[in-house]
């Protein structure tokens, strides 16, 4: 079986994935929270862990993917501060936080499809697991862990000797770096909520405060699980820890992955996973995208100005996981121009050859930390060849729909419509007549329609504009 070679954040290295035991690879990634729509720089890392997870496949490895989500507990703080998200889309849209869980949910996953994402094996959300979520407060309580303050239940990061080794930095610049008011009741600034109350000491809720819709019994009081607890409870649940893959973007590093690390493995005594790959940010004008500050594009808009997903997951294809990527519209054509001519070369030719041929270079590259720009480079290398009679091009061909079982970004066969096909006859009709102002009428009518045609060594092509 060909090697895998990922770079792991927790050793700052690059490492050979095997699993803990058996042959299954267990993958856990981070999901969305869903009280807004994804955005592209959320997809571009579930594009990631895609090709991950098909790379894995592909390589011949079995493999188990989770991905949580996140439908109660993301407050709009980092420090433990702030509305519940989901509440706050609730209240911003005059439903329920369910209906606005679920809608967003459907939507995400809709996304998902159109850009080819292999969807986990399980989709856990954070409102179904509340009581895996409480033994394990528990479990840290029985331990030593927690403290209790006004507002939740916390847990005591001092009490905890490695926290911070994921990100490499000691407590003390955590603290200096991290994104928090302060909190007198807190005993450490890096100290985190495992359960917060719904109302000040988990009491009969404030008759001037807005009233939660997701609240849950405790035995500390009325409320809510922290964001970082589900994914510990959730992760352990599905996976078993310790587990082998733990996915995200390179924001949860510092906070929501540090965090986990500490309560999971302060819970069980064993590590958390093997591997943490972290995926770098879409950039748009040189600046992460939020949703906070509006500064965001959906897939909805990229394919309002009539791009296909599929170009969307080709651009991001063409970067490293580990590089920043700057998004903008002439960056997306040149990727839908580069895709079109690899659709077009899969599907104007129909015999086929040996692909394998191909096949052991495309894995040493993939196995190289995914390095999918390369990938794609030999590609285009091999297609330039083929048409110059280089490589046997059915050959290319049947390379390309195995590595299509990664990339994922071979359109359907187009499909010519009725009416551009009688037009086609039309002009050949003419031409052979010597129509030829007749002809180039026609062509502008094939022309409007969205199509072109070429001629070429006596044959005809019509290709979708």
């Amino acid at each position: 079986m060909p090697d895998l070679k990922v770079y792991n954040t927790l050793t700052r290295s690059k490492q050979e994935v095997k699993p803990w035991g058996g042959d299954v690879i267990r993958i856990y990634s981070c999901g969305l929270t869903v009280y807004d729509f994804a955005h592209i720089g959320n997809l571009r890392k579930y594009i990631f862990d895609d090709v991950l997870v098909r790379t894995l496949k592909f390589l011949g490895y079995k493999t188990k993917h989770v991905m949580n989500i996140t439908d109660v507990g993301h407050l709009t703080s980092d420090a433990d501060e702030g509305e519940d998200k989901v509440e706050k889309g609730a209240r911003r849209e005059k439903k329920s936080a369910k209906e606005i869980a679920i809608f967003y949910e459907q939507a995400f996953v809709s996304d998902l499809k159109q850009l080819n994402i292999l969807l986990p094996d399980e989709m856990p959300r954070a409102t179904e697991n509340i009581q895996e979520q409480i033994d394990l407060v528990k479990k840290l309580e029985k331990k030593g862990f927690t403290y209790k303050t006004s507002d939740g239940v916390y847990f005591d990061t001092a009490r905890f000797k490695d926290y911070g080794k994921l990100s490499g930095l000691s407590k003390q610049k955590l603290q200096e770096g991290a994104r928090v008011k302060k909190n007198p009741e807190k005993k450490n600034p890096t100290d985190f909520a495992l359960w917060k109350f719904s109302s000040k000491n988990g009491s009969v809720q404030d008759s001037a405060a807005p009233r939660r819709q997701m609240e849950w019994e405790s035995p500390w009081g009325v409320g809510f699980p922290g964001w970082h607890l589900e994914c510990s409870a959730m992760a352990t649940k599905f996976l078993g820890q310790p587990f082998e893959i733990h996915t995200g973007g390179v924001d949860h590093i510092g906070v929501h992955h540090t965090n986990e690390i500490a309560q999971s493995e302060a819970a069980e005594g064993k590590p958390l996973a093997k591997y943490f790959i972290h995926s770098e940010h879409l950039l748009q004008d040189g600046r992460k995208m939020a949703k906070s500050e509006g500064r965001f594009l959906r897939l909805e808009d990229l394919q309002k100005k009539g791009f296909d997903p599929l170009d969307f997951r080709f651009l991001c294809l063409l970067a490293h996981y580990r590089s920043k990527l700057d998004f903008t519209f002439t960056s997306l054509q040149a990727a839908r121009v580069a895709r079109k001519k690899l659709n077009e070369f899969y599907w104007e030719g129909a015999e086929s050859g040996k692909g394998e041929l191909y096949l052991d270079e495309f894995k040493k590259i993939l196995g190289d930390d995914l390095q999918t720009p390369r990938a794609l480079s030999s590609i285009f290398t091999l297609i330039a060849k083929a048409q110059k009679g280089e490589e046997q091009a059915g050959a290319v061909r049947s390379f390309l729909a195995k590595a299509d079982e990664v990339l994922a970004v071979i359109g359907e066969k187009p499909i010519i419509p009725e009416e551009v096909r009688e037009l086609v006859q039309r002009r050949n009709k003419q031409r052979q007549e010597r129509d030829f102002t007749g002809a180039d009428k026609t062509r502008e009518k094939i022309e409007a329609l969205g199509y072109g045609v070429e001629d070429a060594d006596g044959e005809t092509s019509v290709k979708k504009r």
